[in-house]
């Protein structure tokens, strides 16, 4: 009885711990998710919603992000293939890889920069990571 207990509590301590995380990457995934359905449909203005105020400064408007996005980072705009992969968190920021087919079939490794901003995380910025390696 007593070891069943115990490992009850242990379990409701684990659960307790990783659930933060698990919604957290839930989070992140979801607005990275809804930002390239966005784009899918040619949405430039809610896409932008999705974008961090440093990114909004950066472009001024939707129609110049999504000019930026067409002519960048076409497998964004169209892509084919979305896979999430690690997160990394360093400091109040969080990196999310996502893997990323475009129209081309060219897989692509990508690593957004997430923020939170007044309680919501946005898109901070977006680079380009080694592309995986295919075996013979």
């Amino acid at each position: 009885m007593f070891k069943a207990w115990i490992l009850a509590v242990g379990i409701v301590i684990g659960v307790c711990v990783n659930a933060p995380a698990s919604a957290q990457d839930t989070a992140i995934e979801g607005v990275i998710q809804s930002q390239l359905d966005a784009f899918r449909q040619d949405d430039f203005a809610t896409a932008f919603t999705f974008a961090s105020p440093t990114i909004r400064g950066m472009f001024g408007t939707a129609d110049r992000f999504g000019m930026m996005v067409r002519n960048g980072y076409p497998m964004v705009w169209r892509p084919e293939v979305v896979d999430f992969l690690e997160m990394k968190e360093r400091g109040p920021l969080r990196y999310q890889s996502v893997l990323i087919q475009g129209a081309d079939g060219v897989p692509h490794v990508l690593e957004y920069e997430m923020i939170q901003v007044e309680g919501d995380w946005k898109i901070n910025g977006v680079r380009f990571l080694r592309a995986p390696s295919v075996g013979a």
